[in-house]
């Protein structure tokens, strides 16, 4: 059934993403064998421009140069709660998340949607949307 696959190749992402974190993430743990093998070599993450790593990152080069801008950012960044709703190669994924910036300390609770779209087992487009990139950024920078 597509919607099982879809479902299982993104859990099984974010508990590599979990574990990549956890094993130190960016320049401690490898991301070729840890996360690459959940993404489609020509993967496109579309990040919001009001994020600190906001843009569009390409391939698994992109998403690794992100997954360092993003441990750059944040001290500590926890998927506390998911949904997914999948119908073939579209998902949707609802996650609360609790992060510490690492400039100002702060921590923050908000949630993010996702749409994701999986072509042969692998991601292909991760679309995440914020309620509000204007606090998400205010936490992540020092004040002048």
């Amino acid at each position: 059934m597509p919607s099982a696959t879809t479902t299982d190749v993104l859990t099984g992402m974010y508990a590599a993403e979990a574990a990549y974190f956890a094993a130190g993430g960016p320049g401690r743990a490898p991301f070729a064998t840890t996360l690459a093998p959940f993404f489609a070599e020509d993967v496109v993450l579309y990040q919001a421009d009001g994020m600190p790593y906001g843009g569009i990152w390409r391939g698994h080069a992109g998403l690794e140069r992100f997954f360092v801008a993003m441990a750059a950012v944040w001290e500590s960044f926890e998927m506390v709660a998911q949904e997914f709703l999948a119908t073939g190669e579209t998902a949707v994924v609802r996650t609360d998340v609790r992060a510490r910036a690492r400039a100002t300390g702060r921590e923050l609770r908000f949630p993010i949607l996702q749409t994701l779209r999986v072509e042969d087992g692998r991601i292909a487009e991760i679309r995440p949307f914020y309620w509000d990139t204007k606090e998400i950024a205010a936490a992540c920078t020092m004040a002048r």
